[in-house]
């Protein structure tokens, strides 16, 4: 079962609608009109389970050893749920997971910022 198509994701500008652009064995892709955004949702099965939600995310700056010419810049930031087969429900997953990401982004986001800045 996939998600709602389009999926609508903010990152700071606004929010932009990324239509379903693949589907595949346990996992869908998600992209904008652009391609700068792409968000990819997957799960493997084996030995554990791991459920993947990944933004990535293209763009276009200044380089910094040729401050006159534009370079292309990526970055990714993605979630993992990794579970054994058994021992956990699926209730028990998404409170791990919501504790985690209310941990983070709490206060304004204060954590997620200093582990964004390289703090532990």
């Amino acid at each position: 079962m996939s998600l709602a198509d389009p999926l609508s994701i903010d990152i700071g500008a606004g929010a932009v609608s990324l239509p379903r652009v693949s589907v595949g064995t346990n996992q869908s892709t998600y992209m904008s009109a652009d391609g700068n955004i792409e968000v990819v949702l997957s799960h493997r099965y084996s030995t554990r389970t791991r459920r993947v939600a990944r933004v990535n995310v293209r763009k276009t700056a200044a380089d910094p050893l040729f401050p006159s010419q534009n370079a292309p810049f990526t970055m990714s930031f993605y979630v993992v749920i990794d579970v054994p087969p058994v021992g956990f429900t699926a209730t028990e997953a998404v409170n791990i997971s919501k504790g985690l990401m209310t941990l983070l982004t709490a206060s304004t986001n204060a954590n997620l910022i200093k582990l964004s800045q390289g703090e532990n």
